[in-house]
């Protein structure tokens, strides 16, 4: 979709300030929050931040789930898309994205990322600031690469994923739906069974059911 004139952006904590960042870096200069858990009054960089969305969506503006939770962002945008509203995938000016390249709707990749060639990143994704997705990588829909984690070329990553700040997934490994990787892991070989892994190499901290 073409840069919308303006964006209401759900959600008013950090993640939401970032995608405020990168909104504002992109040409989008009318912003609006709404966010249930705002103080009456609260504002940011004069910017308007509301209780609830009880209005029609003015002509030409979109909107953005900016929940850090990967089942919120997945809510959201479903209600985005029963109500009609025109949903916007944010890119960093000075994010790179290799050559046939997909970012799905929803999807935030921030400043000083990188997107290699032929990589996918799923819909109402996180790729946060200096991560790098290499060359033919999937990743999920609703998954968090965080900051400065590395995802290796060839790799896959499942659905509701975290990949905690500063991790590593070396090249050609497989990570199943909803897996945290800690900060700093190294994931060497593939993860079959969703749960919590850390360390160098990563290990399992918790397996849910």
């Amino acid at each position: 979709m073409k840069t919308p004139a303006g964006l209401v952006i759900f959600g008013f904590g950090g993640h939401a300030r970032s995608v405020a960042d990168v909104a504002l870096a992109a040409g989008i200069s009318k912003l609006l929050f709404v966010d249930a858990n705002a103080r009456q009054g609260e504002s940011f960089q004069d910017f308007e931040v509301l209780a609830a969305w009880g209005r029609s969506m003015p002509e030409g503006w979109a909107v953005f789930s900016a929940s850090g939770n990967g089942d919120t962002r997945q809510r959201q945008i479903g209600e985005f898309r029963q109500a009609g509203f025109p949903i916007a995938t944010l890119i960093a000016p000075n994010a790179t994205l290799g050559v046939g390249s997909y970012i799905g709707e929803g999807t935030f990749i921030a400043r000083s990322s990188h997107v290699g060639p032929a990589a996918t990143i799923g819909e109402g994704c996180i790729v946060n600031t200096g991560a790098i997705v290499e060359h033919e990588c999937a990743i999920g829909d609703y998954t968090h690469i965080s900051v400065n984690a590395t995802i290796a070329g060839r790799s896959r990553i499942g659905n509701f994923c975290m990949i905690g700040a500063g991790a590593t997934v070396i090249d050609s490994v497989t990570v199943c739906d909803r897996v945290v990787v800690g900060a700093g892991g190294l994931v060497h070989r593939s993860i079959a069974a969703a749960g919590t892994y850390v360390g160098v190499p990563a290990r399992t901290l918790r397996k849910d059911a």
